[in-house]
């Protein structure tokens, strides 16, 4: 990375943004696909070759690397708990919980959470919609489950569809403030066919920033490397399982909207 001065001597660098600086911060390596769950949602991995989606879901940027980072970005993310423990009146820890007492699947309950309308898939007129109520299925351990799930579904559609444009995802790192909550993780091993790896909670964004700037001063041809420490969760033994969640969570939506226009 080249490094200049100005006049009076200030060291100048390249920038980035904040998921080229989180890839940098996690020292992303080939096979990892991120996974960040913030107020929206975002999917993104390294790349050396650009991508060029033709459907639009795939977003095609620059990392801080000089390589590419193809990206999908969903509106409805860490705000999908959020709301669902405001109408519960539970804590987001307690939401956790009662998410974890619950079966995988949610026997049954699927929420659609398009409470901001939906970016990707493009529908911006979309709303959120609850599936599947019966009597004993509507309590508040599967509501819970059915609102992490939803979550995290839709992020597994946006790794899909990065694995459609060449990513390979052989492991998933899991990001941002809804990946603070255990029920997150615990459900993503369930949801995702990939390892799945918590990072230890910190500010990968100001750290891919801080490792850019060291790269700049260092004027070394790459930049350094620095640990990364999280825990691993295993995919689950049978993929099976995850495939009928997400062929039932398309199922409900593709009632309601028309995906093909």
């Amino acid at each position: 990375m080249a490094a200049y001065e100005t006049s009076n001597g200030v060291m100048l660098g390249a920038g980035t943004g904040d998921n080229m600086a989180a890839a940098l911060g996690l020292n992303v390596q080939p096979g990892d696909v991120v996974v960040s769950l913030g107020t929206s949602g975002t999917a993104f991995a390294g790349s050396r070759i650009p991508s060029a989606d033709p459907t639009g879901i795939v977003a095609g940027f620059a990392d801080a690397t000089g390589n590419f980072l193809p990206l999908v970005c969903t509106l409805n993310a860490a705000r999908i708990l959020d709301s669902t423990a405001a109408m519960l009146r539970v804590s987001l820890e307690r939401l956790g919980e009662l998410a974890l007492s619950a079966k995988s699947g949610a026997e049954g309950l699927v929420l659609i959470p398009y409470f901001d309308g939906e970016r990707t898939p493009n529908l911006p007129d979309s709303s959120g919609s609850l599936h599947g109520i019966t009597r004993t299925n509507f309590v508040d351990a599967n509501i819970a489950r059915a609102a992490v799930e939803g979550m995290l579904l839709g992020m597994a559609e946006a790794v899909e569809a990065l694995e459609q444009q060449g990513v390979v995802a052989q492991r998933i790192l899991i990001i941002g403030g809804a990946a603070a909550n255990r029920a997150v993780a615990q459900v993503a091993a369930t949801i995702f066919a990939q390892p799945v790896f918590i990072p230890t909670p910190d500010e990968y964004v100001a750290l891919g920033a801080a490792k850019q700037a060291a790269w700049c001063v260092s004027q070394e041809a790459a930049p350094p490397t620095w640990h990364t420490s999280g825990q691993t969760l295993a995919a689950p033994v049978s993929t099976q399982f995850n495939a009928a969640l997400l062929d039932r969570y398309q199922n409900y939506r593709g009632a309601l909207y028309d995906l093909s226009r």
